[in-house]
């Protein structure tokens, strides 16, 4: 057995930071490197993503424990994957690809096979002595940048009890000249938000990635509350912050129509895009996440072409999907893709879904998930995938800065140069308030 051999798997059932269980697994090579993973869980799913697997007995965590996935991979996932070189990821991800037999990771679970994959590759950066993002930069065969954060101010949605319609009013501070710079400035803006809507009596209680939830009934309110946020910050609309809204409109989307209950709204596909172009247009927004319901690829592409100078972003629509990327490429549906590990199920088919966006010129969005643990691999994959951008939640509870900070340890480390505004599609010039 070679030295990068895995030697033992151990998974275990944790917590994440909505109180729900996760999977978490440990990886041993042979020459006694180890490492650790937790799988992150989304409360706002496609219906296409890899498949999650949960037990379903109420007698435990209201049914959502995910003790079968832990014994999938302690049993079968391991016997699958020892013996095999750590620093192969692809192999090893392949072989339990094998091991499950399912598109979707149905069998033994997306969330089983997603941590093991993680841990082996924390596990080969330990044996290679190098830090996870230059590892994870290897396998990818890409350059390393410092991404531009994209960060929760004001949530709604399935992260808020659907407190507002849009599930996320993001900031995203694109005249900052550092990640440390960008870090600061987000900083102010969410305490300023905080602090007007204090002022003005709003609740200040915590979405599930640590968003305010204001709870307006229409989108134009939270959008003049980011405005404001942004000046009472020091800060210029348009020119210092911009706007990102995640619409998750899928969400909203149900027997044909869109459904925005705290508007007053029924909307068609094509009501649906004119409302969205009617916010853009009032506001400095220079990014949009899933407008439209996963499946709506006929508006997806109208929307898009509507719209050449602002990021469109693919979410449910993409699932971190290679098939379904190539397909939008084609149709041409949005032109930026968010990348979630466990929508993928795996490290390498993550590596190859973010290979496939950025050939095509889409940009791509590292993205954290609402149910997170203090894992911090995605902070080490959107600098070793020279992702250009990462999305992790607001910059509250310690899920959610773990990976922040993490990324100022990196950015001391690894003196890499700032994507700033190159990685946002369409952003390589100032952009107009």
């Amino acid at each position: 057995m070679s030295s990068s051999a895995i030697s033992a798997v151990v998974a275990r059932q944790i917590l994440d930071s909505r109180g729900r269980p996760t999977v978490e697994a440990d990886v041993q090579l042979a020459d006694g490197s180890r490492g650790r993973a937790c799988a992150p869980s989304g409360a706002s799913r496609g219906r296409h993503e890899a498949w999650e697997l949960r037990d379903g007995d109420p007698s435990h965590y209201e049914g959502l424990s995910v003790r079968r996935a832990v014994a999938n991979a302690n049993a079968e996932l391991a016997n699958a994957v020892i013996g095999q070189s750590a620093v192969e990821q692809a192999r090893v991800d392949d072989v339990m690809r094998e091991a499950d037999g399912t598109p979707a990771l149905e069998r033994l679970g997306a969330n089983a096979v997603l941590a093991v994959s993680m841990a082996t590759a924390r596990a080969a950066a330990a044996h290679r002595s190098i830090p996870l993002y230059e590892h994870l930069a290897d396998l990818a065969g890409t350059a390393m940048s410092m991404p531009m954060p994209m960060t929760n101010i004001l949530s709604g949605g399935a992260h808020a009890g659907r407190g507002m319609d849009l599930q996320d009013f993001l900031a995203i501070p694109v005249g900052a000249k550092s990640y440390s710079e960008a870090l600061e400035m987000i900083a102010r803006i969410r305490l300023s938000s905080a602090r007007l809507m204090d002022e003005r009596g709003l609740s200040t209680l915590l979405a599930d990635e640590g968003g305010l939830s204001p709870g307006f009934g229409k989108a134009r309110d939270a959008m003049d509350l980011m405005i404001r946020s942004f000046e009472t910050a020091g800060l210029r609309p348009g020119e210092d912050v911009a706007i990102a809204l995640d619409v998750a409109a899928s969400e909203l989307f149900e027997d044909g129509v869109y459904r925005l209950d705290g508007e007053g709204l029924t909307l068609t596909g094509e009501e649906m895009i004119e409302f969205i172009l009617d916010l853009a247009s009032h506001y400095p927004v220079v990014s949009i996440e899933d407008p439209l319901d996963q499946d709506d690829w006929e508006n997806w592409r109208t929307f898009t072409a509507q719209l050449p100078r602002v990021q469109i972003v693919g979410d449910d629509l993409f699932v971190t999907n290679v098939g379904r990327i190539e397909d939008g490429i084609a149709r041409g549906a949005a032109n930026a893709a968010l990348i979630k590990l466990n929508q993928n199920g795996t490290l390498s088919g993550t590596i190859e879904a973010t290979a496939a966006a950025r050939a095509a010129g889409y940009a791509t969005v590292v993205s954290a998930r609402s149910g997170e643990t203090e894992d911090t691999f995605i902070a080490d994959l959107s600098v070793g995938l020279g992702a250009g951008q990462i999305k992790i939640g607001s910059v509250r509870s310690t899920e959610r800065l773990a990976k922040y900070n993490q990324l100022l340890r990196i950015e001391e480390d690894a003196k890499l140069g700032f994507a700033g505004v190159r990685g946002i599609f369409g952003l390589n010039v100032p952009i107009a308030a």
